[in-house]
């Protein structure tokens, strides 16, 4: 199985256009590891830069390694001989200096005892010798709660790549120490978190955040068949998002916004179009970019088309929907994220119906033919009426699609994807806890009983259990890693907690006290605390909250 799997990756390196790995001898040599797939890997933004960003150095060499198809796992578990190799030579975790794991999502914290299995060395720190190895985490993961995965990093990078790695390298490079000196002396740099060496009692580690986004660039460098974005060139063009929706750690992580120059951009574009016809723009709201019309513009005039990330729904205009429908879109997705004012009010999402409604109206009346949207459900102190209002808000656009549809001789779909929320490190609702999972499948039940059977109507509901898996990755601290092994080994999520007794209400669905610590507060954010206290008494209270913008000193960023 093995042969398989090496015969598949010699397959999509040829494939692929634009990779570049430094050949071996007298470099560092960095593993990148992405827990999950080849298609899921080559479809994450953040991992192909740090790839770009190490090997564009001529005194280091980084190779990639992903997991094994689902189709071929059976056969390389079972075999012991083989082991887990890059995709460009092929070499073992064990070759290589240094392990980097880029993880953006709590449920790939499954797949690590599987990596360190296939890859023959032991999963948690303390069993590994000064022979292996250093295994750094990076990645969205690390700088919202790195504790569930303490026992099993050596060190996490807390913020952002650019302004990490170089340090680090040079480091590595310089350094010929033993191991536990060398993690000392990565201990002393800014940003780097060591958990095997963190006392109680020491400062916080704070995030490192890229000042200027102008020197930088986010963007496609390796273009593949096999990822989500295989027709589109992607483009980074901002980065954090100041509008304070009290749900979203990205919105709060990522402080302050920051957005490319058009100047900037349009070489980017450029050469993206010289590899794809279609420019992906990325961004944590897309429509917020103070340039997006002339940036679209440019993109068109240039014979290309574009796809968009995020649309926000009150930010959204006719030009930006024209240069969408242009680009060949039949379907745009947006955000109301609640149904009800009340609930809307509660995440400071500074909506209101009539925007929502006047939004899906707009894009009915330019002939986009489906629709998809996003709603948080099991918010905290959400009501039966919270949710009627959403099932009639629902209906609402639902009518409106299909007398567009009708006008015009052709009814889309509406697509709602229905998502519980789930209380994250960082945000103002970090103090609450998550709607129990008996409370949420009644919800859902009342949801698909109310929607599931309307005519040109989709309706996807997340996982439940999965939602629960990742709230506790995302609140627990140190004793949760263990549950990894257990779940690898085949134990369900309660049975697992039964043997290392864990409570899951005590992690995951209780409501945290003002004072109490968290286990993430090893990580220095840069966003105050009694500011997102204030934003969680402000959520209860259904009080909005002016967006941050540069200068605004009110969550300590930002100013």
């Amino acid at each position: 199985m093995w042969t398989r799997v090496l015969e598949k990756n010699q397959q999509r390196l040829q494939s692929e256009t634009g990779a570049r790995s430094n050949p071996w001898g007298g470099r560092l040599s960095v593993a990148l590891v992405y827990p999950n797939n080849y298609h899921t890997a080559m479809s994450n933004l953040g991992y192909l830069t740090v790839y770009q960003l190490l090997n564009s150095r001529e005194d280091c060499l980084c190779e990639r390694f992903v997991l094994p198809d689902r189709e071929d796992l059976p056969g390389c578990s079972a075999q012991g001989k083989g082991k887990l190799g890059s995709l460009e030579s092929g070499r073992p975790l064990s070759d290589f200096d240094l392990i980097a794991f880029s993880i953006s999502f709590e449920g790939d914290y499954l797949n690590l005892p599987l990596i360190f299995e296939l890859g023959h060395l032991p999963l948690y720190a303390r069993e590994r010798s000064s022979h292996d190895p250093l295994v750094l985490c990076g990645g969205v993961c690390s700088f919202l709660n790195p504790e569930p995965l303490a026992e099993i990093m050596d060190a996490f990078a807390v913020g952002e790549a650019e302004m990490l790695l170089p340090p680090l390298m040079d480091l590595l490079q310089s350094s010929d120490e033993t191991r536990e000196h060398l993690l000392a002396q990565v201990r002393t740099l800014p940003g780097f978190y060591v958990p095997g060496q963190h006392q109680p009692g020491d400062a916080p580690v704070r995030r490192q955040w890229v000042p200027d986004l102008e020197g930088t660039a986010s963007r496609s460098f390796i273009y593949s068949e096999q990822s989500e974005f295989s027709d589109m060139a992607l483009t980074e063009i901002s980065r954090g998002c100041g509008r304070g929706c009290r749900f979203c750690a990205a919105g709060f992580i990522y402080l302050p916004a920051r957005e490319r120059s058009l100047a900037t951009l349009l070489p980017q574009v450029e050469e993206g179009l010289c590899h794809r016809t279609k420019l992906g723009l990325v961004g944590a709201a897309v429509s917020d970019y103070s340039d997006i019309d002339a940036l679209s513009g440019a993109i068109l005039e240039r014979g290309g088309t574009l796809s968009v990330a995020s649309l926000r729904l009150d930010s959204l205009g006719v030009e930006e929907i024209r240069a969408l429908k242009a680009s060949g879109h039949k379907t745009i997705s947006l955000a109301p994220e609640a149904g009800s004012q009340r609930m809307r009010d509660l995440i400071n999402k500074n909506l209101t119906e009539a925007q929502i409604l006047s939004a899906a109206q707009l894009l009915a009346q330019e002939q986009i033919r489906n629709l998809k949207l996003y709603f948080l459900f099991g918010l905290p102190g959400e009501e039966q009426s919270d949710l009627d209002e959403l099932v009639a808000l629902c209906r609402k656009i639902l009518h409106l699609w299909r007398e567009a549809g009708r006008s015009q001789g052709q009814i889309g779909t509406l697509t709602v994807s229905l998502n519980p929320f789930i209380p994250k490190p960082f945000t103002p609702l970090q103090w609450a806890g998550m709607d129990e999972l008996k409370a949420l499948e009644k919800k859902s039940r009342f949801l698909r009983k109310c929607l599931d059977r309307e005519p040109n109507f989709k309706l996807n509901i997340e996982p439940l259990r999965s939602a629960q898996i990742q709230a506790l990755f995302s609140r627990g601290d140190r004793r949760v890693g263990q549950l990894l092994p257990l779940m690898h080994a085949g134990k369900n999520l309660k049975a697992a907690c039964r043997e290392l007794e864990l409570e899951l209400d005590e992690l995951v669905h209780r409501t945290r006290d003002k004072d109490e610590a968290f286990p993430w507060e090893v990580i220095d954010n840069g966003v105050r605390r009694d500011y997102l206290w204030q934003e969680y008494r402000n959520a209860l209270e259904g009080k909005l909250t002016p967006r941050c913008a540069p200068g605004c000193k009110r969550c300590g960023v930002c100013g």
